[in-house]
């Protein structure tokens, strides 16, 4: 049986084949600019959409959804801060963009793409379907797509140094508290969905503590004590 798709669902699609297509022009086609900056224009281009879409088609859920991984994004500079500057197993090459710390700042709205897209997808199964298969499907997409991001983005940005790695570029450690972010977001959201602006601002501030916890703990246990 063919399931029928709303509006929100459609839009969904048709904004992220939009920005697929942007993708390809600003990265394939050879402009004279760094890749630091390009790769703030899109996100950019990806907040600004997800924002415009949420507002033009008054779609509430959309944009409570999209200013809480927002606010995630933000908290999220200061684990990468410390992976990079403390443990040194992070790297943020000069790419031509200007750095918080030692983390590219476009790094600030970059988290938005992969945990919008996780949530809403895991928010529309829990609505057609149920909570534990949206719980398992925020999990699966969680590990795909973190882990995808893992093994890709060292050509454009990021890349990951003294520790053990799969496939020559995703760490092994970060796995893990990766899959504990896509489902943490998610059912923060889920639960706290109709609290009020500055819950979501805690709730945020939990979640990228709850992903520093179990970096710095998988780190350890990995690194330290199982291949010590």
């Amino acid at each position: 049986m063919m399931v029928r798709l709303l509006p929100i669902e459609k839009d969904f699609i048709y904004s992220h084949l939009l920005f697929i297509a942007i993708c390809v022009v600003i990265l394939v086609i050879p402009f004279p600019i760094l890749i630091g900056i390009k790769l703030f224009i899109l996100v950019l281009n990806y907040n600004l959409l997800i924002f415009l879409v949420g507002i033009i088609r008054n779609y509430s859920i959309w944009l409570k959804l999209y200013f809480f991984v927002v606010f995630i994004s933000f908290f999220q500079v200061f684990p990468d801060w410390y992976l990079s500057a403390q443990l040194n197993i992070l790297v943020f090459p000069d790419d031509g963009f200007f750095k918080i710390g030692t983390v590219s700042a476009y790094m600030l709205g970059l988290w938005v793409i992969p945990l919008f897209i996780i949530c809403f997808i895991s928010l529309r199964i829990r609505e057609r379907d149920s909570v534990n298969k949206a719980y398992i499907i925020a999990t699966f997409l969680s590990l795909i797509i973190f882990s995808g991001a893992e093994m890709s983005m060292w050509v454009f940005s990021w890349y990951p140094q003294n520790v053990i790695l799969l496939f020559d570029h995703l760490a092994v450690y970060i796995i893990l508290p990766e899959v504990i972010l896509g489902l943490s977001t998610f059912y923060l959201f889920y639960k706290y969905e109709v609290s009020k602006f500055y819950v979501k601002i805690i709730l945020a501030f939990v979640v990228m503590l709850l992903y520093l916890g179990a970096a710095n703990f998988f780190y350890f246990l990995i690194e330290k004590i199982i291949f010590g």
